[in-house]
């Protein structure tokens, strides 16, 4: 998948995302969603493989307000030595795909190699018959580690 006019950004289920950070410690998962998402509906896990998530919100609660420096954070978060792949994560995968446009074209304006991924299917999925989240696709769904936080 790739933006009209921006860098391909890749993208990637739940289960090749855990796959990908349990084999390759220098890649990232950056999860963009709210705090309050992050606080109601739990984060992904990542101590079983050795890794932390990053936590930056692409937009604010409650008016979804954009994060004006959502780039600079994300670069706050990775450090000097940038990761070669970083995995967005948000709900059900439309924010993060944005997120990681948005991070694979600065990579492109300031000549930073690294891969930008797109967690397909989110953290909670996309709704079930029934108008629920978290039961049919989605992190939670394909049963990785989770945690309240």
């Amino acid at each position: 998948m790739s933006g009209a006019s921006g860098p391909p950004v890749g993208e990637v289920s739940p289960g090749e995302a855990w796959r990908i950070l349990e084999e390759n410690s220098s890649a990232m998962l950056i999860d963009v969603r709210t705090r309050a998402e992050w606080g109601f509906v739990g984060v992904p896990d990542l101590s079983e493989v050795g890794q932390s998530a990053v936590f930056v919100e692409w937009a604010s609660f409650p008016n979804m307000s954009a994060n004006p420096q959502f780039v600079a954070e994300v670069m706050e978060a990775i450090g000097d030595n940038t990761p070669n792949m970083l995995l967005f994560i948000c709900r059900s995968g439309a924010r993060s795909f944005r997120a990681a446009t948005t991070i694979a074209e600065h990579f492109k304006r300031v000549e930073v190699q690294a891969q930008c991924l797109n967690v397909a299917e989110g953290f909670e999925g996309d709704l079930d018959p029934q108008g629920h989240r978290g039961g049919h696709n989605g992190w939670k769904a394909r049963g990785l580690a989770w945690r309240q936080s």
